[in-house]
This record gives C-alpha cells, sequence and structure tokens, in this order.
C-alpha cells in the first residue's frame, strides 16, 4: 500500500474517527467526574529569634540566628508531633503519616520563611490543615527547643500569612484530561481506520482493481436511485443521479467499441463473481444504451435460474430461450420488440428448464448466438460464476464476459477467482464493470461533477455509429422478421407460417 492509500483510508473512515475522538473525550469526562478533588493552600510561617532594642534592624537587614535555624526547623515541620497536633486540633480521622503526606514544607532560597502547603478533599480542609500545620510546627519547637512553654525557644516561628481558600481543584485537571482523551481518541481512530485499510479485500478503486487482477475496468458505473421499478435509467438526463448513469453507460459503450478493432466482440456475456452485483440492470442498460446510438441490439436472457430481463423491460416472460431450444417454438415467435428502442430486440429466458447447464452449453446454444450475432450485437444476461456453471458456458459460447462488480462489496478473492474459473471454462474476459460506485466521497466518479448547461439542447450523443451489415440480404430477412417480432407486453404470436421458415432456412443456409 502506497500513502494515498493510508490517506483514503482516513478519509473513507472519517466518521469512525470522530466518533472515537467524542468517545475519548467523554471517557475522560466520566474519569474526572469519578475522581475524589484535590485542593491545595499554602500558609507561610516567619522564622525569627529574640533580639535586643539595638538589635532590630535585623529584621530587616537579616536575622543570623534565625537563618542558623531555618534547616533544623524544615526538618521538624515533617515530625510527627506536628502531625499529630494537627489531628487532634482539628479533629480529624486520620493517621499522622497519611496526614504527614498529604503536606510539603519549603524554605525559599536565602528567606527565613518556611512555606506549608496542604492538600484536602475540600477548600475548607486544605486551609485549616496549612494553617494549623504552622501552629503545630510553634509548638514542637517550644517543646524541644525551649522549656514546653509557650514562646519559650530562642528562635520561634509566627503565622505570618495565613492560607487563601482555593478556588478550584488541583486534581483533576478538566481541560487536560478532556484533551488527552480526545488525543488518545484520534489515536485509536486512527489506528483502527489504518488497521481496517490494510485489511479491507473490498473492490474500492478502478485502478487497484486492475492492478491486482491484470484485466482493465472498462466501465464504472455510479450508484443511484431507479427512475422507476423497471431498473432502466433515462438516457435523456441531462443532470442529477439520471445523468452519472447514462454518462456512465455511454463509456462502456465507447470502451467495447474500440475494444478489438480489427474483430470487434458480436456476443458479449455480461456475468459477475456473486449474486446481487448488478449484472442483469447493466446487462439490459447497456443494450438499451447500444441500442440508441444506432446499433441493432439483441439482448438474451441467459440467466434460466432466476430470469430479470423480462421484467426489466417490461416484456412477456411466457416463452423464450428455453422454448427454442427444447424445440418448443420458433426463434421469431418468442423475440420481442421492447419499449426502451426499436434497435432493441429482446429474448426472455422462457421456462426453466431441469438441466440450464447443459441447455446452454449444447450446440443449438451456439448456433442460435451465432445467428443472432450475424444481423445484431447480441447481449446475454448470464448466472453469476461462482455459485453455478452456467455462466462459465455461457462464456465460452460468446465472444467474451464483461465481469460486473459491486463496489464496496465484492472482494479481490472473489474476483480472482471468478476470473480463473473463467480461465478454466476457456472462455475471454472483455473487461470488469465496477457497479454501484458512490456519486459522492472519496470514490466517487466523475460524472457527478460534470452535468448538461441549462441551455443544453442536443439529442442523445451517438458514441458508437451504427455497424454495418455483414451481408448484402441481411436487411431483407430482417425486414421479414420484424414482422413476426412481437411487440412488448402483446402476447406470443401463433408458430411462424411459411414466409418465416423460409426466412429461418435461407438464414443457416
Amino acid at each position: 500500500m502506497e500513502l494515498r492509500d493510508y490517506l483514503r483510508g482516513l478519509r473513507r473512515h472519517w466518521l469512525a474517527i470522530i466518533l472515537l475522538i467524542i468517545v475519548g473525550t467523554g471517557a475522560a469526562y466520566g474519569w474526572v467526574k469519578l475522581q475524589t478533588p484535590v485542593y491545595q493552600a499554602t500558609a507561610s510561617g516567619f522564622v525569627k529569634s529574640k533580639q535586643t532594642a539595638e538589635q532590630k534592624n535585623l529584621n530587616i537587614t537579616g536575622d543570623p540566628a534565625a537563618t542558623a535555624e531555618i534547616p533544623n526547623y524544615l526538618s521538624m515541620a515533617g515530625w510527627r508531633d506536628v502531625a499529630q497536633y494537627v489531628i487532634q486540633d482539628l479533629h480529624l480521622n486520620t493517621t499522622p503519616q497519611q496526614l504527614i503526606n498529604q503536606v510539603t514544607v519549603t524554605n525559599p532560597p536565602n528567606t527565613v520563611v518556611l512555606q506549608i502547603t496542604a492538600q484536602a478533599s475540600t477548600p475548607q480542609a486544605a486551609r485549616a490543615i496549612a494553617e494549623a500545620w504552622v501552629q503545630g510546627l510553634v509548638h514542637t519547637v517550644d517543646k524541644y527547643v525551649g522549656n514546653g512553654t509557650p514562646g519559650s525557644a530562642p528562635v520561634s516561628v509566627v503565622l505570618a500569612d495565613s492560607a487563601a481558600l482555593p478556588s478550584a481543584p488541583i486534581f483533576p485537571d478538566l481541560k487536560t484530561s478532556l484533551l488527552v482523551g480526545a488525543l488518545l481518541g484520534l489515536g485509536f481512530g486512527v489506528a483502527f481506520a489504518l488497521m481496517r485499510t490494510a485489511s479491507d479485500r473490498r473492490v474500492r478503486a478502478a485502478p487497484d482493481l486492475e492492478k491486482r487482477t491484470g484485466v482493465a475496468v472498462v466501465g464504472t458505473i455510479p450508484y443511484a436511485k431507479q427512475t422507476g421499478d423497471d431498473g432502466i435509467y433515462d438516457s435523456s438526463a441531462r443532470k442529477g443521479q439520471g445523468f452519472a448513469v447514462a454518462e456512465a453507460l455511454r463509456t462502456l459503450r465507447t470502451n467495447l467499441q474500440f475494444m478489438d478493432v480489427d474483430n470487434p466482440p458480436r456476443i458479449i456475456v455480461i456475468t459477475s463473481p456473486l449474486p446481487g452485483d448488478g449484472k442483469s440492470v447493466v446487462a439490459c442498460n447497456l443494450a438499451v444504451a447500444l441500442a440508441l446510438s444506432g446499433v441493432r441490439v439483441t439482448l438474451v436472457d441467459g440467466d434460466l435460474r432466476r430470469s430479470r430481463v423480462a421484467k426489466l423491460l417490461g416484456v412477456s416472460a411466457s416463452a423464450g430461450l428455453s422454448d427454442v431450444l427444447a424445440g418448443r417454438a420458433e426463434l421469431g415467435d418468442v423475440l420481442q420488440r421492447t419499449g426502451q428502442s426499436t434497435n432493441l430486440l429482446a429474448l426472455a429466458a422462457g421456462t426453466v428448464p431441469p438441466n440450464p447447464s447443459e441447455v446452454l452449453g449444447s450446440a443449438r446454444m451456439k448456433t442460435l448466438l451465432r445467428d443472432l450475432a450475424s444481423s445484431s450485437i447480441v447481449i446475454v444476461d448470464s448466472p453469476p460464476l461462482l455459485p453455478v456453471t452456467d455462466g462459465a458456458v455461457l462464456a465460452h459460447q460468446g465472444d467474451g464476459a464483461l465481469i460486473v462488480v459491486s463496489h464496496g462489496k465484492t472482494n479481490y478473492d472473489v474476483v480472482e477467482k471468478s476470473l480463473d474459473t473463467l480461465r478454466k471454462a476457456r472462455g475471454r474476459a472483455l473487461g470488469i464493470v465496477l457497479n454501484k460506485v458512490p456519486l459522492r466521497g472519496i470514490d466517487s466518479t466523475p460524472y457527478s461533477r460534470y452535468e448538461y448547461g441549462q441551455r443544453a439542447s442536443e439529442s442523445e450523443p451517438r458514441a458508437m455509429p451504427p455497424q454495418p451489415v455483414p451481408f448484402a440480404d441481411d436487411q431483407e430477412m430482417l425486414s421479414d422478421l420484424d414482422e413476426l417480432v412481437s411487440a412488448p407486453g402483446e402476447d406470443m404470436p401463433a408458430p411462424a407460417d411459411q414466409k418465416h421458415d423460409a426466412v429461418r432456412r435461407r438464414r443457416r443456409g
């Protein structure tokens, strides 16, 4: 994977990253609320010696006796006697050692000041302990330095500055905790996105698909809501989702035209690795796009197990391909004209046979496809390649297969297995069609960002000119056959007459 792949993964999973940041911030806020707050207050004690009137100026310039006792008093401030005095004075329910851990005594450099900093769970308790600790130190100094009476020590300690009531706890710090929680959430979110990106085997981008499979992506169909229940998109749309799909189909149509200039495919099988990739919808819309460009197209529903072409195109499904192959109907009886274009004929699946694979792989099927390909482009909607063998059989019968895969759903393992199945059946992969690509986001198609102007009034663009008819008398044959083709939605006509038999014999002979 390259750096752009990781950046694309971060953009793809941005929502998960935001959610994890929110979760981290919320967890930090909850942790703060569960903690016991700690307040801190500081009181100051001044160390001074008893001086004569002549020596009072030493308070300003310095007191050598007090300075000499500072180290001793600093050590005495941490004694258990001081803590026991504070416990008795404030009636605290704790031990001297626990209380000593809550107090810190310091001496600022070059001063005779002792600073007592106390911590407690309430502001009032912290202030009271700091001030009481100064009094406890005075009591201890008089006890051990003096004769045990108050003020008997030659160098004493007095409360110089009382403790202020703290307004906010020093622990926990809400702002710092929220920041740390958000950063941890961001880290977990980025790690999650990168892990998902590195382990994601689903098809996301056409260049990656081509690089991994070695097969060209000949079409990228965006995901859009259908214009109706039939699933056929409006080819005349000038903006919105319909325009995006129409342009994608025109691109696919043009790519098919230039796929093999010397020997262009005439029988194109549309298949997919698994059900649900949208191969039937792609087959029908591609057939319509080719027909609108002036090419005569025959759409054959080769999915005899789960046929959808008749429903999508709005034609009758009472008889079709299986009936022709079984000899129960003639081709002219079951070919139907569609309402999407006069150049498009449809051959429904017909009655479901007990052995679809054998029927589709028969010599009659091959002959039927060749007969249809002599006068039109044949699009065959085939079953998926992996669940059943029908798709591989039809791919061998045709000139090549287009494999439809779903963006964000089909994984590379399935695509590679499908291509391997196609190669084993001696079928040709014309290309891959990436279906259901989002119109917005990191994996969006370029069609979502380009539309016709408001004054656009041109008719349907013709990206592919009409194909030449291979035989001189084919036009007469097709005109005779057109008289026998049923209109969309109508019942099937009666068996062909002698005129149709003559046309059929001329085509085969």
